[in-house]
């Protein structure tokens, strides 16, 4: 089982796909959620402990704005325990969104750095173009130590036999 950051990392269909091949998903969510139920922070999300801004120091200097300080104190972590990472390139925003084109930048910058395997996919357009980036993922999983997961080898994701795509 190895460790995934995806990107961007609050996306719940890659998270999926990565749980679905047994591997684990380094989800923003999970970090948010451990922020919320800390009981140093009174009103979650809106507070941060004094560590936080801290903690962004380590990913970003200090003429960077706060905001990408601020978002690489949670973001960070999970690059540095990511053992494989997934980039999706040009996804809309409800595809899974930070909102801040600086801390995307730095984070995508630090996954590639990292030595770490990447795939590194574009956003599709259309459903040929779905079907594909799916497959592409799961392949990659695939070929990560540990997984395999709960999938039927002979259909694709989305639910139909390879090779039987709405029968054309």
């Amino acid at each position: 089982m190895v460790k995934v950051a995806i990107y961007p990392p609050n996306s719940l269909v890659l998270a999926d796909l990565i749980e679905r091949k047994g591997h684990t998903p380094l989800a923003l969510q999970k970090q948010i959620r451990q922020k919320i139920k800390d009981p140093e922070i009174d009103s979650p999300p809106m507070n941060i402990t004094e560590e936080d801004p801290i903690n962004g120091l380590k990913y970003a200097a200090i003429e960077v704005p706060s905001g990408v300080r601020g978002r690489m104190s949670i973001i960070g972590p999970l690059i540095d325990a990511a053992e494989a990472a997934i980039i999706v390139d040009g996804a809309p925003f409800g595809f899974g969104c930070v909102g801040c084109a600086r801390t995307n930048e730095l984070s995508i910058f630090c996954l590639r750095k990292k030595d770490i395997p990447v795939l590194e996919v574009v956003y599709p357009d259309d459903e040929d173009g779905t079907r594909l980036m799916v497959n592409q993922i799961m392949e990659f999983l695939d070929s990560l130590p540990g997984g395999g997961g709960d999938l039927e080898g002979d259909s694709d994701v989305l639910g139909e036999p390879i090779g039987n795509k709405g029968g054309k």
